[in-house]
């Protein structure tokens, strides 16, 4: 019966072939590898598609062709078919002969050349063989049946007769002496195929003669098995793996006279005692044998026959019972063992894994302390390791097989072991020190192989009564090959192989085991346990890595991959064993000792199932640490944000209220201060933030255990996946923390996030104290790729966001007329009432606020916003050009006759656009006074990260001999956020838009200059043109064009190239004048409403302009008019509030 059907599922194994794993990970390799099949499969179907139409319109054009070929082929197989029949009738089958047919497809050509190669074959194996009466009878059984079936055969008139009873003559006698001549078993296998039986019954029979000494041989177990399945109550009594139990023996080697058996398998033991057993069943009723076999079905419900594939035993040996006589008393007992196994195996085992958790860890711990233990005590160590594995893999196979028949008792609970990890830990802890101090030990095993191991036999070997001289030849060998050894030889590195020793003390087995030696090895006992012993002293030198594996090996689990995958989310979501998860990822190293020579094509399958699993594992490990520094981290930045400044404005409230001494409101509720959380009556109360942090130490104790895990020929860092993962998840949550929403444009003030950053920066950094891992190279890949457009994932950063949101929606609002940059403040200044506009402005563009940004972004950041905004002022001068050359005629006739006031008064009506000119120009000079903020505040963040840099860019603008024809150290100012004189970037972007023609650009730059020039007296119509003197600014921005004209002309003049910026500006500033002196003889009060805040622009022109001086404006323009513009500016206002 099939106990696991679902392991035979087809569908399974293509699951199994293709690397899936059961919790639904799909590799990358995997991945690619469907993608390319569907590429594949679509040209396949392309290409069947395409070949079907090409032979259907060959088969069209030779239609005629393969007609005749038809044609041909049915005639020749008419003829073929009746030449086959007339041959076939002549060997028919005649009454009385003894001839068979011998069934097989073959064709008229193979039938003489198969009919001389069997004469041939009977000439030169011509033999009458003497067979038992017995066997004769078999084989004239066999005959009457083999003449029966092709009689049949040879007689039916169908079909089959003439086309698949294509037969030869045979003389069944030479048939049957040919079997007989190849396979002496050939009768007795066909009496077991035509009568079946229960293979263990006909295997009893088989053994009659073997029952003696297969008797002893498991009689032999009586001295092993029971001290190997004893309980843990018994283990502990006898302080067994303990190594301070009996401090006297700490350094003495611990002996034993059955060293090989000591770190044997408990499940090959139970095999042997259970089917040893069935087959000499009738020495089950010895006291010694039945105390052992009941003890081997107590212990378990099913016997593992390979790897995964388990037979239920109790059942089993029932049906084999049941047909004995005699046995039902038999086949009761049975069943009492099958109850008791279900009902106290699983608590037996369980108690086991309990004691071997607390002595391998206390082995761990001395062991760890004084390596050097290992070499006395490396048996003991091997024994542990033995025991628990043997416990791990009872586990599993119970676990995964439940009994068939539930018992009553907690049998169910007692397979789910959620303290697994921790014993499967301790483990390879074990292992470990033994792969690291292996020289230690193998210094200590030559020591002692050549300073007791070689005397001793030696003496021996003296006291022997009775050595022939092989044996003595083999024993004198053995001696002389350990006696030679020295330290020198495990200091100079050199390779042991004691291969040779061990054959030849397997061939002084065989020598001294059969019976006519002279020497019994029975006689010699001390000599056959001492060399045993030194077998195993000498696989401490040469074979460590084997025995280690033979006796600790856990490739188990990759047949019970579902148990495996589930104890370790298992041990994931147990806090208390999450230090111990690290032993998972660590036994996918072990399925590389499952596979074999003799079976390669697994190979390939358990490779990359075992290197799927490690990655799952370390993935999951990483992804879960992540997810509890994540919840530190927000909980840190939630405290850091109640530290905020507007959150005091509740607590002053509170106070103010509670002076007033509100009789009406008793039951006032206190707002609780920041802190409060850090107060605490007692550590027994645990907060979330104890258990998150409990939880981070026990699982970054599990990453930082090791620093790579090998899996085949690959490594793995389990640091590098937490490395990844907080990289990936620093960088979303910088973006997560921006609060940016497109829909209703709002958006974390900078310096908020900067706070907030600041608090997930420093959980990150304490995490250097869990696991060793370089938390600056996190902040510097993740905080470097949110300096630009996008990161590495093809996200949106910081910098992009807030470019985004400044240029597009900040900017936007001033523009609309709403806000107000002011110069005395050094910030945009909202002008409505609040709540007008979704924001305030002075919140976002304060000069902290701009430093918290330049920090948050950097230069790279700055630069960015830098080009997005020198983008926006030079698509408006590339209108602003669209307008001059619309109105070319006209200014030209200005720019000639500014010396002549009616003309220009005529020209100046003839203009179109001007209001447009001048929204466009105060629109550049509103970007370009955001862009003097922030980069001001990128110098006073620069200053304080990297003065020293600073100051030697300073020195070099200072200093440079012969200007700087490269701009290259203007470039360099300019990304540092110094003021230029020719601002670099602009001049970049402006150059993009410059016409082919040199001298028709600078015409058209100057008319340009004109057309603004003439314009600004136009300002004192509209009313919002009034200068607030507290502001320093007009209301609608005018103030900002000063920074405009000088910015803009002065690059558009770099790039023509004409050398004359100095020329030009003073033009200009010569237009200006004339056309605001204008003002004071216009007679309409509507065209001189704001005269005076106009003529101030004037003022703020020449004082931002590098190439005017205030000796030049006194020239063009009263300084009177302006200083008295000046008072009356100011008392307006002051008359207005």
């Amino acid at each position: 019966m099939d106990s696991q059907p679902w392991k035979r599922d087809p569908h399974r194994k293509a699951y199994c072939n293709l690397g899936y794993l059961p919790s639904g990970f799909l590799p990358i390799e995997t991945l690619e590898q469907c993608i390319l099949n569907s590429r594949t499969s679509a040209a396949t179907k392309i290409q069947s598609v395409w070949r079907g139409y090409s032979c259907r319109k060959a088969f069209r054009e030779n239609k005629s062709e393969l007609q005749e070929t038809k044609a041909a082929i049915i005639i020749q197989r008419s003829v073929q078919e009746w030449l086959h029949k007339k041959k076939n009738d002549e060997f028919l089958l005649k009454p009385g002969e003894e001839n068979v047919y011998y069934l097989e497809k073959v064709d008229e050509a193979k039938i003489p050349a198969l009919q001389q190669k069997i004469n041939q074959w009977n000439e030169d194996n011509d033999a009458n063989f003497e067979c038992p009466e017995k066997l004769q009878l078999q084989l004239a059984t066999v005959q009457e049946q083999l003449k029966s079936f092709y009689e049949k055969a040879a007689t039916r008139n169908s079909r089959m007769k003439r086309c698949e009873a294509n037969i030869c003559k045979i003389d069944i006698m030479k048939l049957t002496n040919w079997a007989c001549s190849k396979d002496e078993s050939f009768p007795r296998l066909g009496q077991m195929i035509i009568e079946y039986d229960m293979p263990v019954k006909k295997l009893s029979e088989e053994f009659l003669p073997h029952q003696k000494l297969l008797h002893a041989a498991l009689m032999s177990l009586q001295y092993v098995y029971p001290m190997r399945n004893m309980s843990a109550d018994n283990w502990r009594a006898d302080q067994k793996l303990s190594l301070v139990g009996n401090p006297g023996q700490l350094l003495k080697p611990l002996q034993s006279d059955k060293m090989s058996c000591e770190f044997l398998s408990l499940d090959v033991m139970e095999r042997w005692v259970i089917f040893g057993f069935m087959l000499c069943h009738h020495a089950l009723p010895q006291d010694q044998a039945s105390r052992m076999w009941t003890s081997a079905l107590e212990s378990s419900w099913v016997i593992p026959l390979f790897r995964d594939e388990v037979i239920y035993i109790h059942s089993y040996i029932q049906t084999f019972f049941d047909g004995l006589k005699g046995y039902s008393k038999k086949v009761s007992e049975v069943k009492d063992c099958y109850t008791q196994a279900v009902q106290k195996a699983g608590y037996r085992h369980r108690e086991r894994r309990k004691f071997l958790r607390t002595a391998l860890k206390e082995l761990g711990l001395i062991l760890t302390d004084q390596p050097g233990l290992l070499g006395p005590k490396a048996l003991l160590v091997f024994i542990g390791l033995c025991f628990a594995r043997d416990e791990v893999y009872w586990l599993l196979r119970h676990n995964d097989n439940p009994p068939q028949q539930k018992g009553k008792g907690k049998s169910a609970e007692d397979l789910v072991d959620r303290q697994l990890p921790e014993l499967l830990f301790h483990m390879e802890e074990l292992r470990t020190l033994v792969r690291k101090y292996s020289q230690v030990m193998q210094r200590y095993y030559v020591q002692y192989l050549s300073g007791f191991d070689a005397i001793a036999l030696n003496h021996m070997i003296q006291n022997l009564q009775i050595c022939p001289e092989e044996e003595s030849v083999i024993l004198s060998s053995l001696c002389n090959t350990v006696a030679n050894l020295s330290v020198k030889q495990v200091e100079e590195n050199e390779l042991f192989d004691f291969r040779a020793f061990r054959l030849d003390w397997v061939r002084l087995q065989a020598y001294t085991s059969v019976g006519k030696s002279a020497m019994s090895l029975i006689d010699n006992r001390d000599l056959a346990s001492f060399l045993d012993t030194v077998q195993f002293h000498t696989k401490m030198v040469d074979n460590l890595d084997e025995i280690t594996v033979e006796v600790s090996d856990l490739s188990i689990f990759c047949f019970y991959s579902k148990i495996f995958e589930e104890q370790f989310h298992m041990c994931l979501e147990f806090p208390a064993q999450n230090r111990f998860i690290v032993a998972f990822p660590l036994i996918c190293g072990h399925f590389q000792s499952c596979t074999h020579d003799l079976c390669p094509e697994e190979r390939h399958h358990i490779r990359e199932r075992s290197l799927s699993v490690v990655n799952m594992f370390l993935e999951e490990m990483a992804k879960e640490a992540k997810n509890i520094i994540t919840a530190i981290c927000d909980e840190q930045c939630k405290m850091s944000d109640k530290l905020l400044p507007k959150y005091c404005a509740g607590l002053i409230a509170q106070v103010v209220n509670r002076k007033k001494k509100d009789k009406h409101k008793k039951n006032v509720t206190e707002i609780e201060k920041p802190g409060k959380e850090s107060y605490r009556k007692t550590r027994e109360n645990l907060t979330t933030m104890d258990k998150l942090h409990m939880a981070l130490t026990e699982l970054c104790y599990a990453i930082n255990y090791c620093p790579t895990i090998n899996v085949w020929e690959y490594t793995f860092a389990p640091r590098e996946y937490l490395h990844v993962h907080l990289e990936t998840r620093f960088a979303r949550a910088l973006v997560g923390m921006v609060m940016y929403n497109s829909d209703t444009s709002e958006i974390a003030k900078p310096s908020e996030l900067l706070v907030s950053v600041r608090a997930y920066m420093n959980v990150l950094q304490t995490v250097e104290n869990y696991v060793h891992i370089d938390i600056t190279r996190v902040f510097n890949n993740a905080l470097l790729q949110q300096t630009q457009q996008v990161d590495s994932h093809g996200e949106k950063t910081i910098a992009a966001l807030y470019t985004q949101w400044y240029s597009d929606v900040l900017l936007r609002r001033v523009s609309a007329g709403n806000i107000c940059y002011s110069m005395n403040q050094r910030a945009f200044v909202s002008l409505t009432a609040e709540g007008a506009i979704p924001f305030n402005a002075e919140e976002f563009s304060d000069i902290n606020e701009l430093r918290a940004l330049a920090e948050l972004i950097g230069p790279y950041g700055m630069k960015h916003l830098n080009e997005t905004l020198m983008w926006h002022i030079a698509s408006q001068v590339t209108e602003l050009k669209k307008l001059a050359e619309a109105n070319k005629d006209v200014l030209v006739s200005l720019r000639t006759n500014f010396d002549k006031p009616e003309v220009m008064k005529e020209q100046f009506k003839r203009l179109q656009n001007v209001e447009n000119v001048l929204q466009r120009m105060t629109i550049v000079g509103v970007i370009l006074s955001f862009r003097d903020l922030a980069q001001s505040s990128l110098t006073d963040v620069l200053e304080q990260r990297i003065p020293f840099l600073l100051s030697s860019i300073l020195d070099f603008r200072h200093h440079l001999p012969s200007g700087d024809p490269m701009k290259v150290v203007s470039e360099m100012t300019s990304a540092a956020g110094l003021p230029c004189k020719i601002d670099p970037v602009l001049t970049n972007a402006l150059k993009m838009q410059k016409l082919e023609n040199e001298i028709e650009d600078h015409v058209l730059v100057c008319l340009l200059m004109v057309f603004v020039a003439v314009s600004i007296p136009k300002l004192a119509r509209n009313e919002n043109s009034f200068y607030r003197a507290s502001l320093e600014g007009h209301s609608n921005n005018s103030h900002c064009m000063a920074l405009a004209i000088n910015n803009i002309f002065g690059a558009l003049f770099t790039i023509c190239g004409q050398g004359d910026i100095e020329d030009r500006m003073k033009e200009f500033l010569a237009l200006a004048s004339s056309s605001l002196l204008r003002l004071g003889q216009e007679a309409d009060k509507e065209v001189i409403k704001n005269r005076e805040s106009v003529y101030l622009l004037l003022d703020q022109i020449v004082q931002e302009s590098p190439f005017l001086t205030m000796d030049l404006l006194e020239s063009c323009f009263p300084y009177a008019l302006i200083r008295n513009a000046y008072h009356d500016v100011y008392k307006q206002e002051q008359a207005m509030s």
